[in-house]
């Protein structure tokens, strides 16, 4: 999600350029879908809404898809080099999370147009792509970059989530996939499938998390169209109060009960604290862009960061609301989802421009 200088890249300047970093637009999108879908407060109108989210999730998608492809066929060089950018490379995390997000978008919201079977049939392929492509990304990209590259506390940026939060996507969505299956030996792999993505991002993001944290307390951080990427941090914090709370709700129906117990205790206790801690941290991303902004922050796709993670946060607070029932999360989540599309809204336009005109589909020299 970030726009770089040839200089920067080390890499020639060409006509085309195509980063991973475009799937997520289709992470964005599709997750309005998805938090219309979860909202406490379904006005009318509301559900058609999720519908035209979905579609364009799923038309970006293909698109995306196919301008990658294309990347790879004229600037095939480029294109391998991305896997080797110590920037670039941290957004392959947003293909498998863009495709689970069409998944699972398609499984809640889709089944309606395209049937259940279908809408069934998409999700699972998408949730096998996706999990198989986040544990690769959760594994490879931080200790190629982070470890062997001997990245420090002066390198860090948010977009070091990116590889690693796909796993809890998945944990998500598998909680999701679980309650659409017929009750077996599939349910229940699924779900503790589910419940193993959840532990691994989590100890994958927690020493990443830390890393940005020292960075984020030298006060350096980053140059202008760098600082949106400080959104992704509520990425992991969103989603992971999303996957603790639904897989308990799961496995209501799928384990014994001391265990489903033990399951909705403990996402009771992780769901509050860590969306304390994910709310206090929209006050800080917040404040931080409005200082740059005032100072000067030119668009790049890093704009992005602005939808994916706040559409976490929308779900966390629904799927606390449907936990507790306190109206504190339905109001967080209603004024969350009002933001993610006024959010969309301003970026989707600035996105649309720069395509048309050219501008971020060209490597600066």
């Amino acid at each position: 999600m970030t726009t770089m200088t040839a200089s920067a890249t080390g890499i020639p300047a060409r006509t085309t350029w195509f980063p991973p970093n475009w799937f997520a637009a289709v992470m964005g999108t599709g997750v309005i879908a998805i938090a219309a879908h979860g909202l406490p407060w379904q006005p009318a109108g509301l559900s058609a809404v999720a519908v035209g989210f979905w579609l364009l999730a799923g038309i970006i998608l293909g698109s995306v898809v196919a301008a990658t492809i294309g990347h790879w066929r004229a600037d095939p060089d480029i294109a391998r080099g991305h896997h080797e950018h110590h920037i670039v490379a941290h957004f392959y995390g947003a293909v498998p999370m863009a495709i689970m997000t069409v998944g699972t978008s398609t499984l809640v919201v889709g089944a309606g147009i395209v049937g259940p079977d279908l809408a069934l049939g998409v999700d699972i392929v998408c949730w096998i792509v996706g999990t198989v492509g986040g544990v690769v990304t959760a594994l490879v990209i931080p200790y190629s970059h982070l470890i062997l590259g001997r990245a420090g506390v002066d390198d860090a940026f948010g977009g070091w989530l990116m590889p690693v939060v796909p796993p809890m996507v998945s944990a998500s969505a598998a909680a999701i996939l679980s309650g659409q299956l017929d009750p077996g030996w599939t349910r229940d792999l699924v779900l503790g499938i589910g419940c193993a993505m959840f532990g691994l991002a989590v100890l994958a993001a927690t020493p990443i998390l830390v890393m940005l944290v020292r960075r984020f307390r030298t006060g350096d951080h980053g140059v202008a169209h760098m600082v949106p990427t400080w959104w992704i941090v509520l990425g992991p914090l969103g989603q992971s109060v999303t996957a603790a709370c639904l897989l308990a709700h799961a496995a209501q129906h799928a384990v014994p009960a001391p265990v489903a117990g033990a399951m909705h205790e403990f996402a009771v206790a992780y769901g509050l604290a860590v969306w304390v801690a994910a709310t206090a941290w929209i006050g800080v991303a917040t404040r931080i862009t409005v200082r740059t902004a005032r100072a000067g922050m030119p668009f790049a796709m890093t704009w992005w960061s602005f939808t994916f993670p706040v559409g976490t946060y929308v779900t966390g607070s629904s799927a606390l609301m449907l936990t507790l029932g306190w109206t504190v999360f339905e109001i967080a989540a209603i004024a969350g989802f009002s933001v993610l599309v006024a959010a969309w809204l301003v970026v989707a336009a600035r996105t649309a421009r720069g395509v048309v005109s050219g501008e971020l589909l060209r490597l600066p020299g």
